[in-house]
């Protein structure tokens, strides 16, 4: 294997030293001084016309006899290209093996809050929002109402415990968040205490896949959360 061959094989892309942009095919074989100083032929150019004519390495005047270019072949372009192609799918198999374990984990969000004991007589969204609720803390993202059914009563002769519902509340702000989790929880509404935490999140599964999201209003995790804010599915039941 040749030595030009041997770099084409590395991962590194291959780069001006002088406007570090990626050389294209072409100037990869382009030599334009005998001690081997390569650089592409746009700051050849340059160098040539507005500068000194030096070659910035060996300081030797360029000549345009002492230049050497190989045109590369059919087969040669068809391997490099191949060859780029393999490195990228074998980088996107390495990043999905990489992120498999995080299906199973779920990411405490906070500016997300998560409230139960409301009403269901308030769960509107409009109402939830408003000034008299959750909208005094901060603006507010979305809001997701998730239905409580509570469970059969056990003993005939005690009164059905009465409905509620649990609500998502996403904040732009991490700290009108806090504030909305410091000022509910404990805190009386319609007779019931209601209870407020941060909520819970868990990965887009165009992330794990290492693809792009097309939903532009996702509201699942596309980069990696804190270590310290993460938990598996099976911590999280056992609390």
């Amino acid at each position: 294997m040749s030595k030009q061959t041997e770099y084409y094989s590395e991962e590194e892309e291959f780069q001006c030293p002088l406007c570090m942009e990626e050389m294209d095919l072409s100037d990869r074989n382009f030599r334009p001084c005998p001690c081997g100083y390569q650089i592409c032929r746009f700051c050849w150019h340059h160098i040539q016309e507005n500068l000194n004519g030096l070659c910035p390495a060996c300081r030797r005047v360029y000549s345009e006899q002492t230049i050497e270019f190989k045109p590369i072949s059919a087969e040669e372009l068809a391997r490099i290209k191949n060859e780029k192609k393999q490195r990228e799918r074998e980088k996107k198999e390495l990043e999905a093996m990489n992120r498999k374990h995080l299906s199973n984990m779920r990411v405490v969000q906070k500016n997300l809050v998560y409230v139960i004991g409301l009403s269901p007589k308030i769960a509107n969204e409009e109402i939830l929002r408003s000034h008299d609720y959750f909208g005094q803390y901060g603006k507010i993202a979305k809001i997701v109402v998730n239905r409580r059914n509570p469970p059969a009563s056990t003993v005939p002769s005690t009164p059905p415990p009465q409905p509620s519902v649990g609500v998502y509340i996403t904040y732009v702000r991490k700290e009108d968040a806090a504030r909305a989790i410091a000022a509910v929880d404990g805190s009386n509404s319609d007779g019931k205490v209601l209870r407020a935490s941060y909520g819970t999140t868990k990965y887009c599964t165009y992330y794990l896949r290492s693809m792009v999201c097309q939903n532009p209003n996702c509201m699942y995790l596309h980069e990696p959360g804190e270590e310290a804010d993460s938990y598996t599915k099976e911590d999280l039941a056992s609390v």
